[in-house]
């Protein structure tokens, strides 16, 4: 909340707005055509960032936050994503672990488990598997504790939080016996009555641009700065903001900033340097004085460099009339809870701070008018508001302050005494499958006989997985929500060793050579670990010439040493860098482009910042390759620590940067990383500019290695043993299995949501073992049809 005079006077939410401006909107043409150019901003904003109106169409997304990528998922966790994406965000609550955008526009969910085939045996036949490797771009570990059959039991028949809230269900039936007054209440009319979390409560694209939010793109914000947003969820942190400001020779500016954790903290509470002549210090409202200005240095370009530092890119800003906090900041942020318009009054009127306060949390603020408002205390107090809001639903805030708040009461109404049968009527169950057929949207487990909280109607047995897809596939109309369960793994002996495919470990090993007499094993590592990290390194002393054998942990090391320092010189030797040749080797090109059309990697880039040193004299002017080619000169022996803030300021002018995931070491410098774009399209734009990105010393490679194994490399996975008849069979098998989940996939409706869980042998008795869950929603209309 920004405390000038104007504000006080508690207006309507446009004349706060006009007075904040210093003048009045004109309404005549000109107006007019503003209001036109902001509506062209607006949808052209909405298309860039993926939001739709409810007269557009978008397509649902499904991602897993950061930093859980790292961690198996459990069982539960599987089934609070399919129960929210069945059953919606009103009444149940978004995973903490996901965001799945678009939920409302899910035409079904279908889940396959494949049993006897864990997370190893998909990395063993990972080239071979071209529908699972390209249709599914979420893929994280599975770590199942019981047995299959007791899974899929759970997923039908576990209990849906507040099911009796669900859209549709309970909760017109509920209000159809709310008091009038209650039910026309503006906050029961804007939110309902259920309770719901956080996200229920972050304005949307049209409310910010309705309200005169700073949003990107639009009239009037050209300057403004731009905090790093990624998607938010009902765990994301919230941090409560309070500004305060003087007059000056150009209007309000910012002389004060203050921000709160969730944890009521302040981690930041800064005075800030006006950039022009101040007129008024406004110190009855802002507290601030000339001399508490005077030796102020700090800038408005200072502070919102920090705060955007200091915020998560899920952060979720909490304040009062927060609009005006952000204009005075010159920032814009796309995630905000506006207290005044939680608490809302009738044609727009708006509480002040002060008064809520006292009246919901009890507590005094604002009283020392002659020295001004504490920011700090004022952002404090618009947090609380809003964690009290969400922890208590809509109408329960409303029923406890009705009339201290707004003025109203419960008057007796006639009504018609609901019989004792009535009254004693049995809850209806609030089993999964069963909320979903009440819902009006059709269950279906299609697989070998098994003994699941599921009626037989509901089920169909097959002996053979060709028949459990082909059976799936021949329905008429592809049911809301299925589960497919394929077990013709679980009579294949399993293997003691898994391991990745030979291939993957060949392409992490180059040949170099030949080397200067005495190199030795520590000056080759020094010399190659500009490409990545070395796993190891053998000199070879057998042939006429010293030459050395270096694997590296990560495939893109490999792929930089072949660019970078083949046709090097060291001390004098022109060295080459070639990869063996083997058998696993031949199908090298084949194995490449399988490895960056992986569905995760097309979005996924592969940087490592040299020395100056290297970038001024390691680079020929001619290129001997496209991307980052060298042919001779001083060879990059030497590689920068690399961060977050440095890696996505430089590559999010290609296009919006999902995320960073730095490799290294835990307490160590990260010295390479990857960069997850939000679509594949900024990913190429990065890659078409690499001679650009080389002369500010990054070198970049397509992402190839498949994660997981990004965090251990190919090495974890490797074998010893050559391939026998067993291993010829399983491949055979999963290259069956890859067609037939490719089938039934093409089958689904468009804008499913499809899972993939792929269960090792023996999981109940070996929690050791790791499964893996491939998830994502297929592409297409997303209209909402239920059967």
């Amino acid at each position: 909340m920004v405390t000038n005079p104007m504000e006080l006077e508690c207006k309507t939410e446009s004349s706060l707005w006009t007075s904040f401006n210093g003048k009045k909107r004109k309404k005549n043409a000109d107006h007019q055509h503003r209001q036109q150019q902001e509506i062209d901003a607006a949808k052209r904003v909405k298309r860039e960032q993926g939001v739709a109106d409810e007269t557009e169409e978008v397509e649902p997304r499904i991602s897993a936050l950061p930093d859980r990528l790292r961690r198996p998922i459990t069982a539960e966790e599987l089934t609070e994503l399919l129960h929210y994406a069945a059953l919606g965000g009103t009444g149940v609550k978004q995973p903490s672990w996901c965001v799945l955008l678009g939920q409302n526009r899910v035409n079904g969910v279908n889940v396959a488990v494949v049993e006897g085939v864990g997370q190893s045996d998909f990395y063993k036949h990972y080239i071979t598997l071209r529908n699972l490797r390209t249709k599914y771009s979420n893929r994280l570990t599975f770590a199942l504790s019981t047995s299959c059959t007791r899974l899929l039991s759970t997923i039908f028949s576990s209990d849906v939080d507040t099911a009796e809230d669900l859209p549709g269900l309970q909760e017109d039936k509920d209000n159809g016996r709310l008091h009038k007054v209650l039910r026309t209440h503006p906050v029961v009319l804007k939110y309902g009555t259920s309770k719901r979390g956080l996200t229920a409560y972050v304005l949307t694209q049209e409310e910010m641009i309705k309200r005169h939010y700073p949003v990107k793109g639009l009239p009037g914000f050209e300057d403004f700065a731009c905090a790093d947003c990624g998607d938010v969820a009902d765990a994301s942190p919230l941090f409560g903001l309070d500004c305060e400001m003087c007059l000056t020779v150009k209007g309000y500016e910012l002389t004060r900033v203050s921000l709160v954790d969730g944890e009521g903290k302040c981690v930041m509470d800064q005075l800030v340097k006006p950039d022009n002549k101040i007129l008024d210090y406004l110190t009855r409202f802002s507290g601030i004085t000339a001399a508490m200005l005077h030796p102020v240095r700090t800038t408005l370009r200072d502070v919102q460099v920090r705060l955007r530092s200091l915020l998560p890119r899920d952060a979720v800003l909490v304040g009062h009339a927060v609009n005006n906090d952000l204009v005075a900041l010159k920032l814009i942020h796309r995630h905000v809870i506006d207290t005044s318009l939680l608490y809302r009054r009738e044609f727009g009127q708006r509480f002040k701070l002060k008064v809520l306060a006292e009246v919901v949390l009890g507590r005094s603020i604002q009283t020392q008018e002659e020295k001004g408002h504490h920011p700090v205390e004022d952002a404090l107090a618009a947090l609380d508001l809003a964690k009290y809001f969400i922890c208590k639903s809509p109408l329960k805030v409303v029923e406890n302050h009705l009339k201290e708040l707004w003025g109203l009461a419960l008057e007796e109404e006639e009504e018609e005494e609901e019989s004792t049968e009535e009254s004693t009527e049995l809850a209806p169950s609030s089993r999964f499958a069963d909320v979903l057929q009440r819902a009006g949207r059709s269950v279906c487990y299609v697989g070998k006989r098994c003994d699941i909280s599921l009626h037989a109607a509901h089920q169909q047995w097959h002996s053979s997985d060709r028949e459990v897809v082909a059976s799936f596939r021949r329905q008429r109309k592809c049911p809301f929500f299925s589960v497919l369960r394929l077990s013709s793994f679980i009579n294949v002996p399993p293997r003691q060793d898994y391991k990745v495919r030979r291939c993957l470990q060949d392409m992490c090993v180059v040949f170099a050579g030949p080397l200067p007499a005495g190199f030795s094993e520590r000056e080759v590592r020094r010399l190659f670990r500009c490409c990545g990290s070395v796993r190891t390194v053998k000199m070879l002393t057998t042939t006429h010439r010293l030459h050395a054998v270096v694997e590296f942990k990560l495939l893109e090391g490999a792929e930089l040493a072949l660019q970078i320092l083949n046709g090097a010189t060291v001390q004098g030797h022109t060295i080459k860098v070639q990869r063996p040749v083997s058998e696993s080797t031949l199908d090298f090109d084949l194995n490449l482009e399988a490895l960056m059309s992986d569905g995760v990697n097309t979005r996924r880039l592969y940087a490592l910042k040299l020395s100056s040193h290297a970038s001024a004299n390691g680079h020929a002017a001619d290129g001997k390759l496209a991307v980052n080619g060298r042919a001779s000169g001083s060879l990059p022996v030497k590689k920068r620590q690399l961060s977050e803030e440095t890696l996505t300021r430089t590559f999010s002018r290609f296009g919006a940067v999902e995320r960073i995931h730095l490799m290294g070491k835990p307490g160590k410098r990260a010295r390479h990383a990857y960069i997850h774009f939000e679509c594949s399209e900024a990913k190429q734009a990065a890659m078409d500019s690499s001679e650009a990105l080389w002369q500010e010393e990054y070198v970049t490679c397509p992402a190839l290695t498949p994660v997981p194994m990004d965090e251990d490399g190919p090495h974890e996975f490797r074998g010893q043993t050559d391939p026998g008849p067993q291993d010829v069979a399983m491949c055979h098998m999963m290259k069956k299995l890859d067609a037939r989940l490719g089938k039934l996939f093409t089958s689904l409706p468009e804008c499913t949501l499809s899972a993939v869980l792929l269960l090792p042998h023996n999981s109940a008795t070996e929690p050791a073992s790791l499964g893996l869950c491939l998830l994502d929603i297929k592409r297409g209309k997303c209209n909402r049809a239920v059967t």
